[in-house]
């Protein structure tokens, strides 16, 4: 007998829930798209009509039914709502950044320990296709030992946006937390704990109250520099992932077409989901066995984000480690903070 769904409430059917999350909760048969959190308008009956809609958390946390639930509200409610499930005897997925401060992550461990259930992050561009493809170039060997990696993630947007939590100062508000987060935990996901590093950040937009542009040199083993960029103030993107060893380069653009893909509503069982367009392949240059210059062109993997779901699955269901570590995410807190 196939084991039972895994029963799943959403805490906002916002961009994130309607994009990133209900899609794929509704086309992994482990799951049941079961309940949402719409305190103002109910939107989410119009995608999923026999979703099950509560205007309060109070009321969607006694629901005994709901087994998971989707920490996907503002960054500053993280903590305090992840805290509220927990102690509900839910397990919980939280968007990134998962909390403010390292120490309020450790407190959600502890109190999930004490009911038996989960804390899941969600850090979906692991599966990035431009990432994973970065990831298979460095364990390949053709670059030789690594030396540095440049990581960036830019936006123009010089305008303050209208969300609070992003451009108020509270916690976790700032593109550091915002874009950073992601950036930061690719570069743990690939080379382990970090070492030593050096943070830089500050404001350029006019009447900007928190953070636009962020820097951080990261120092890991065996000498390894990664250096990570995000700015809100950059017209012309530039390659995202640009990667130098002892015996090549590889150069990236910043891109994966899940998102977009997403937003068009192609669902992500489609056959073209997560393919990426033509002519963003990669550029890797080396030299080979026989001292020879070689370049080529290198296609992107297929971007996953459906393998986030499915390790969130089987962790729950079967018991099997979830790939987001918890020691990585304090890891990447301590460099957030």
């Amino acid at each position: 007998m196939a084991e039972k769904p895994i029963v799943t409430a959403l805490l906002a059917y916002g961009m994130s829930g309607k994009v990133f999350h209900a899609p794929f909760f509704k086309v992994h048969k482990g799951f049941d798209l079961y309940a949402v959190l719409e305190r103002n308008e109910q939107k989410a009956s119009l995608d999923y009509p026999e979703i099950k809609s509560y205007s309060s958390i109070s009321d969607l946390l006694s629901d005994e039914s709901i087994e998971l639930v989707v920490v996907n509200t503002p960054n500053d409610t993280h903590f305090e709502y992840a805290k509220k499930a927990l102690e509900a005897k839910k397990h919980v997925l939280i968007e990134k950044p998962v909390t403010s401060t390292p120490e309020e992550f450790e407190t959600l461990l502890s109190i999930a320990k004490n009911v038996s259930r989960k804390v899941f992050v969600y850090q979906n561009r692991r599966w990035s296709s431009d990432i994973m493809s970065t990831k298979s170039i460095i364990e390949s060997g053709k670059l030789g030992e690594i030396i540095e990696m440049h990581l960036r993630f830019d936006r123009y947007r010089p305008s303050i946006g209208v969300k609070a939590f992003k451009e108020n100062p509270i916690p976790s508000s700032g593109i550091w937390y915002d874009l950073g987060s992601h950036l930061v935990d690719q570069a743990i996901s690939i080379f382990g704990k970090p070492e030593k590093h050096y943070r830089y950040k500050n404001s350029y937009r006019i009447n900007s109250q928190v953070d636009d542009f962020a820097f951080m040199h990261i120092i890991f083993l065996k000498k390894v520099n990664v250096f990570i960029t995000t700015s809100l103030l950059v017209i012309d993107a530039q390659p995202g992932i640009v990667v130098h060893g002892t015996k090549g380069t590889f150069v990236k653009e910043f891109c994966d077409e899940q998102e977009n893909h997403l937003i068009d509503g192609m669902k992500p069982d489609d056959s073209e989901f997560g393919k990426e367009k033509e002519n963003k392949e990669g550029k890797l240059t080396y030299v080979n066995e026989n001292n020879e210059t070689v370049t080529e062109t290198i296609p992107s993997i297929k971007g996953n984000f459906y393998e986030l779901f499915e390790n969130l699955y089987e962790s729950i269901r079967n018991d099997k480690p979830f790939s987001v570590t918890d020691e990585q995410i304090i890891d990447q807190l301590k460099l957030l903070v």
